[in-house]
């Protein structure tokens, strides 16, 4: 790397500290909705929906820019439906994030993430500019969403195959690796789509940028546990301002029940809390009411999940949550649906709740000020090529429920194991962790049935054991390499970091119970027998089959644990599962609940000497917690309770369906 490139870098590196500071300063987690904007609406009603916003404590909102209704058959451009909107929003406060929605059919309620040719891409661009020109003179304007949802889309056409011709002179598929063994697997396909998204996403912010050079960036992912396979959060920091996300119950959450669904909020925002890098992130949609004819599941959330969602979001260091949506749309599909306000406008009991939530925000201002997730120094990092691995080896079977296509499953189920202990682990891509540090004491990686590692991330994983990290290694991690290669007949380049070799996995058809560390844990699916090397401890056996051992690595130390016991837990139950973690992770000294607490989560922040817990309790039982901070100096205080819950002398009370927010200092 040469002086300049350096000296950029460290620029940049300054510019993005100082911008997230700045963002939080200015953006003190701020609420919104989208203001669904369409022909036929009144300027009454649309005033009205900017009162809404301003009276309830909501001083951000979104607004989706269909080119279809400015853009006239003759060529000529009308402006004046959207125009209203934004002077609107800056007599009300109210600054938009506006949503780049091309010309699309009728029937698309979420618009095309790729053109179809170039010339669509070209009309696309003049488009872009004249939003970002027209729209640039309003005050109210503070960011474009370069494109709504990315994520699936890239078709077989002129465009795409064009693009990927380029692309396969610069990515050559290896014919045979370096011992000999072909490559007979072909993964182009999914390193392509990743690529794409990325490269459209940089090519809309490179056309604003030819306008506007300071307007703030922005883009909003979505389905989160199944489309992080595509995502390059690391590159899109280059070109965004924030990042943010969509995380729709009724959309994106069918893995949970409904119980579930505030620890789904919470994986979901750990997930973009760590994409986000040195970036502010908000979540650009959260369900607001009612989808009737939409979606997966019908439902309507009740005013305690707005709470809980957004106190999730606020917990884990999210700046903002933006509602889709404030009004219902009139026409179209999702007509008269996902609503805030209801058909004569006027706020309903969920509005009422953010309104609740903005005035604590607003009340403990200094507090919130910049404040950051407390670091608990647990990892769980998931590997996209071991998603793209199960999608190429279980295409057209019925894998869901028996193991062989698990996605985020198993790793959901130790952050289940963690969460029910209070504890909110960090939910990373592999590349978004840090593996250059020299002291890794005190942290904790998880790799829950990442069946595909990459070869070249031997070397990380060794660096950091043997700089004293704790790695903890669960299911079929690394049965394949990158090129679905099976690792244990083509060369298993773990075998000294993990203590030993498999010598064969078994299909389970019923839960199997092992005894680590005094503790009985089930695991299911798979059974790893493992051969050891004469230096590790065997930790579970089985007659002679060897199925779990510790490992010692230079300073550090490795659990391998060849089943999925995540799975289990997210099946029936994380209690044994937590009691392992809590023996073998260094987290005594964490804000955490003495004991398991079923259903029951908290996210700790933390600034300076004083800490915020946001706890949420979706059992059906009163729970109550001992809470262990490692400083009995610390006393709390409860700044925010939506069920009337107690302080007592040694622990908190709080009710089903409640969020209680504690300061300590």
């Amino acid at each position: 790397m040469n002086k300049n490139n350096l000296t950029f870098l460290l620029l940049l590196s300054c510019f993005l500290i100082i911008l997230k500071s700045e963002a939080q300063e200015n953006n003190l987690h701020q609420f919104g909705a989208q203001v669904f904007i369409e022909p036929g609406q009144t300027e009454q009603e649309t005033e009205e929906w900017f009162r809404v916003l301003k009276e309830n404590g909501m001083k951000i909102c979104r607004i989706r820019m269909f080119e279809s209704y400015m853009h006239k058959p003759d060529g000529s451009w009308d402006f004046s439906l959207f125009d209203r909107a934004f002077k609107l929003a800056e007599k009300y406060e109210v600054k938009v994030y506006a949503t780049f929605f091309p010309l699309t059919e009728k029937t698309d309620i979420g618009g095309w993430k790729f053109p179809k040719d170039q010339k669509q891409l070209e009309q696309f661009s003049v488009y872009i500019q004249k939003m970002v020109s027209h729209f640039g003179q309003f005050k109210s304007l503070y960011a474009w969403v370069l494109i709504n949802e990315p994520g699936g889309g890239l078709k077989d056409n002129d465009f795409s195959r064009q693009m990927r011709t380029q692309w396969n002179k610069d990515n050559p598929q290896k014919e045979y690796l370096p011992n000999g063994y072909p490559v007979l697997a072909d993964l182009q396909d999914y390193r392509f789509k990743r690529y794409m998204t990325s490269w459209m996403l940089n090519w809309i912010a490179k056309e604003v940028r030819k306008t506007d050079k300071n307007v703030a960036l922005h883009v909003n992912n979505h389905a989160i546990f199944s489309n992080a396979q595509e995502y390059d959060f690391p590159y899109w920091r280059t070109f965004l301002t924030s990042l943010g996300g969509s995380a729709h119950a009724s959309w994106h959450f069918g893995q949970f029940s409904r119980d579930e669904y505030a620890l789904a909020m919470s994986a979901n925002s750990e997930i973009i809390l760590s994409g986000s890098g040195d970036l502010p992130w908000i979540m650009t949609e959260l369900q607001g009411g009612n989808n009737t004819f939409s979606a997966y599941n019908p439902m309507c959330p009740t005013e305690e999940e707005i709470t809980q969602w957004l106190w999730t979001v606020i917990g884990t260091e999210g700046v903002g949550s933006i509602f889709w949506s404030l009004n219902a749309r009139a026409s179209g599909i999702e007509a008269g649906e996902w609503a805030l306000i209801d058909f004569q406008n006027k706020p309903t009991d969920r509005v009422f709740a953010i309104k609740e939530v903005s005035k604590c925000i607003d009340r403990n201002a200094d507090t919130f000020q910049n404040i950051r997730k407390a670091e608990t120094g647990v990892n769980l990092l998931y590997v996209r090529e071991s998603i793209w691995a199960e999608n190429v080896l279980t295409e057209g079977l019925p894998a869901v429920d028996d193991g062989r296509k698990t996605e985020m499953k198993d790793l959901l189920g130790y952050f289940q194991a963690f969460s029910e202990m209070g504890i909110s682990p960090n939910i990373k891509a592999f590349e978004e962790f840090d593996f250059t540090k020299s002291d890794y004491a005190g942290t904790t990686v998880i790799l829950a049935n990442q069946i595909s590692i990459p070869t070249r991330y031997a070397s990380l994983l060794k660096n950091y054991v043997e700089n004293g990290g704790t790695l903890i290694i669960g299911g079929l991690t690394a049965f394949y390499d990158e090129n679905l290669h099976n690792t244990m007949l083509s060369g298993f380049p773990f075998k000294d970091l993990y203590g030993g070799e498999i010598s064969e996995f078994k299909y389970l058809d019923e839960p199997k119970t092992f005894n680590v560390f005094s503790h009985k844990l089930s695991g299911e699916k798979w059974k790893g027998l493992i051969t050891p090397e004469k230096e590790s401890t065997i930790l579970s056996k089985d007659q002679d089959e060897v199925l779990a051992i510790r490992s010692n690595y230079k300073k550090g130390t490795v659990i391998w644990l060849p089943t999925l016991l995540g799975t289990y837990a997210r099946n029936q139950t994380s209690k044994p599962l937590s009691a392992l973690l809590m023996d073998i992770c260094d987290v005594t000294k964490d804000f955490r609940f003495e004991g398991h607490h079923s259903d029951v989560l908290m996210k700790t922040l933390k600034k300076g000497k004083q800490y915020v817990t946001v706890i949420i309790n979706k059992n059906k039982e009163k729970q109550a917690l001992a809470i262990r901070t490692g400083n009995e100096n610390l006393k709390p205080k409860i700044i925010f309770s939506n069920k009337n819950g107690i302080l007592k002398s040694d622990s908190v009370e709080i009710n089903p369906e409640e969020t209680m927010v504690l300061i300590w200092e």
